[in-house]
This record gives structure tokens, sequence and C-alpha cells, in this order.
């Protein structure tokens, strides 16, 4: 999930709880590196984010050359998202229920068995298949863990700050695994390739155990076990989980352009390279925003400015209605992406709203809802693109957007900073 913020008073204290102020300094991205835990974290971020593109490059083009098949190629990819809302939903109350360092390097250590094994030559592209899904379904529970964790190791608004790093370094890593992982199948081939990303699980887990501390289950013994809806009814019962959570949606609509990347790029006579420059200028847009946004922007204002920012991030895809050339589109682009720091006030709101003990349920639901949404709508986009220009998809979709963020930010109170 994506961030929150202040009014005309004092800088958050680097050493309070989330959206408590003091008269201290303002925290700075420096404080933030300085904390051990957090670099660990996000080393094994950089290497879970780039190891899972690199398999889901590394297995798409591997069905693709044994069967031929465009279609069970993208059963293949579609397999490596579906599981993320599942995991999401069912599992990462695991997260709160188990002790989050030791939750993650069992995580990671499962996925780099499961990844092993499709290196085995001879395996059926079915069991590849299942194979994927089960690594992306473990991942969920990993990811719930690290997201719950960064709250107890940055506190107050250097919470924040992390979030822009972590954020950004997400947009970076899906970039270079997705580029690394076409240059390293075309190089090495399949198998060294995953091989490769089996590899990065066991440096994550061994980074994690050398680097962060133990701590015990967030809940309590009388939390009751095993697969649970019970996120789903906490992020939903509550203005303050459900408003900030339904914002960080909606980049299910501002991402739509890298569903119809390529046919664009096409539409304005460019080819592989004009799609790469399209997927980067978001992501630079989104880095840009991010950073500045958490560092210069108080956090009260963060707040005021979610809901009329997300909106303005769809809007300004309605632009591509005018079909720009090149040049425009980037610029376009780039300012959405920009617009989407308001994830950051959505992000560091949902945590504020949330209880301690049960950060991995909401997390899990934050994150699958996302990841189902872009994928169902970079699906629906694709599909209209075949029929229309894609850049009045892009319009279209961004006008949806827009329309969606009025009706969350009408039909709700404003989000409180209140301690969970």
């Amino acid at each position: 999930m994506p961030p929150i913020s202040k009014d005309a008073d004092p800088p958050v204290s680097a050493a309070g709880p989330l959206g408590e102020e003091t008269a201290t300094a303002r925290a700075t991205y420096r404080q933030v590196w300085a904390h051990r835990e957090f670099r660990a974290l996000w080393a094994a971020q950089v290497l879970s984010v780039a190891g899972d593109q690199l398999a889901r490059v590394a297995l798409t083009v591997l069905v693709y050359d044994r069967t031929g098949s465009a279609l069970l190629a993208a059963v293949t990819f579609v397999a490596s998202i579906v599981p993320e809302f599942i995991g999401g939903v069912l599992l990462a109350g695991l997260a709160d229920r188990l002790p989050r360092r030791e939750l993650m390097v069992a995580c990671d250590l499962a996925r780099a068995a499961l990844v092993a094994v499709m290196v085995v030559p001879g395996v059926p592209v079915a069991v590849l298949v299942v194979l994927l899904f089960a690594v992306t379904l473990v991942g969920a529970p990993f990811t719930a863990a690290r997201a719950a964790l960064y709250p107890d190791i940055l506190a107050g608004d250097l919470y924040v700050l992390g979030t822009a790093v972590t954020f950004t370094t997400a947009q970076a890593a899906q970039v270079v695994g997705f580029g690394a992982g076409g240059v390293l199948v075309g190089l090495l081939g399949v198998r060294p390739s995953l091989a490769a990303d089996a590899a990065t699980f066991v440096l994550s887990s061994a980074l994690i155990l050398a680097r962060v501390r133990h701590r015990p289950a967030a809940a309590g013994e009388s939390r009751a076990r095993g697969f649970s809806m019970a996120g789903v009814r906490l992020v939903f019962s509550a203005a303050g989980l459900r408003i900030p959570m339904l914002l960080g949606w909606l980049a299910a609509f501002t991402d739509v352009y890298e569903g119809v990347a390529v046919p664009l790029a096409r539409d304005m006579g460019g080819g592989a390279a004009a799609a790469g420059v399209i997927l980067a200028s978001g992501a630079l847009g989104t880095s840009a925003g991010s950073v500045a946004f958490g560092r210069l922007v108080r956090p009260q204002t963060r707040i005021r400015w979610m809901a009329p920012l997300a909106a303005a991030a769809c809007a300004a895809l309605g632009l591509f209605a005018l079909q720009p050339g090149l040049a425009g589109a980037l610029l376009i682009l780039t300012a959405s992406g920009a617009l989407c720091c308001y994830q950051l006030a959505a992000n560091a709101a949902f945590v504020t709203a949330t209880p301690p003990d049960r950060r991995g349920e909401a997390f899990g639901v934050a994150q699958g809802g996302i990841t189902l949404g872009q994928g169902t709508v970079m699906i629906l986009a694709g599909a209209a693109a075949t029929w229309l220009p894609p850049a009045i998809v892009i319009a279209i979709a961004g006008g949806l957007g827009t329309v969606a963020a009025l009706v969350i930010a009408s039909g709700s109170r404003r989000p409180q900073l209140v301690s969970p």
C-alpha cells in the first residue's frame, strides 16, 4: 500500500510513534538509511522483486518454446500474478501469528526450493505452472511480514520517507528485473536464469537472518490460526483503513498504460525502444514525485492532498484523448506518475489506523487488491486496444479512475491520524 501528513505544525520526531509530532528536526533520508534493519529489508526487497520478475520472464519463455502456444505462455504469466491476491487474503495473516523475521526466512527458503525444482530437465509444463503458482503464493506472507516490520523499525515520519524509498525501489526493481530477465534468458538460457532466481531467495534469507533482529509474534495466543478472511472484514469495516486502501487500489487505472505500451508505441511510429521509454517515464515520474512529496510536504498536508492528487493522477491520463505524439505521451505519463505520490499518504494513513498485531492481515488484503486490480484492468485494456486506439483506451481508464477517486473521497470522512 502507499502515505500521510500535517498542517502548519512542528516537524515529526524521528523517535515518536507514527503520527506523533514534536519540535525536533524534520526526518531525513539520511536517518532512514542509518537503520541497519531497514537496509537489510531494502536489499532483500531488491533481490526478491528482481528474482520474481526473472522467474516470470524465464518460465514464460520456456513454456512458449516448448509448446508454441501464446495462450499457455499468457496462462503462465497470469499464474505468477493471481496467487498474490489469493495469498494476500488467505495467508498474509501468518505475518501476525508467527515471528515475522523467521516467517520471511522460511518463505525465502521455500521459494528457493520450488524454483530449484523448475531447473530439473524434463519437468512437465503443467508442473512448471503449478510451481510458479506456489512460488508466488508463498511470496504473499513474505511481503506482508516485511510491510508489517517497517513501522516497527522506522518510527514517526521516518516511516513515510522509508516508504518513499521502498516504493521507488519496487518500481526500479520491476523494470530492471524484466529487462535483466530478458537479457539473462537470451544469454544464459532458461535454466541458468531460474537457478539465479533461486540464488536470490537464498541470499535474501541469509541477509534477513543476519541483519534483522528477532521479534515475537505480534498476535496474541488467543488469536485463531489458519486461513482466515478476517483481514477483509478488518479493512472494509473501518473508514480509516478502507479509504486509503481504496485510493491505493486506483493504481490499477494509473498503471494501465503498462498493458498497452507496445501497441501505443507502434501507433506513434516507434518500436521496442519507444515502448521501453514509455514504461520508464511513468516509473521516473512516480519515483521523483514520491521522494519529493515525502521529504518536502508536511504530514497533515499529505493527508489533505491524498484524494485530490489521486483524482488528478487519473485525470492526467485523460489527456491521451488528444492522441499526443511520443513526446506528449511521455510528459503526460511523467506528470501522472509524479501525482501518484499520494500513494505515500495512503500507505501511512493505512498503517496509522491498523492495529499493530493485525498489520500482516491488513497489508495482505491491500496488496492483493492492488495486484488483482492491475492485472484485471491491464487485461481489459489489452482487449479494448484491439478495437480502439491505445491512447483512447488509456484516456478512458483515466476517466474511470477519476470518477472512482471522486466517489471514494465524497463517500467517506477524511482519514485521521490516530495511534493504532
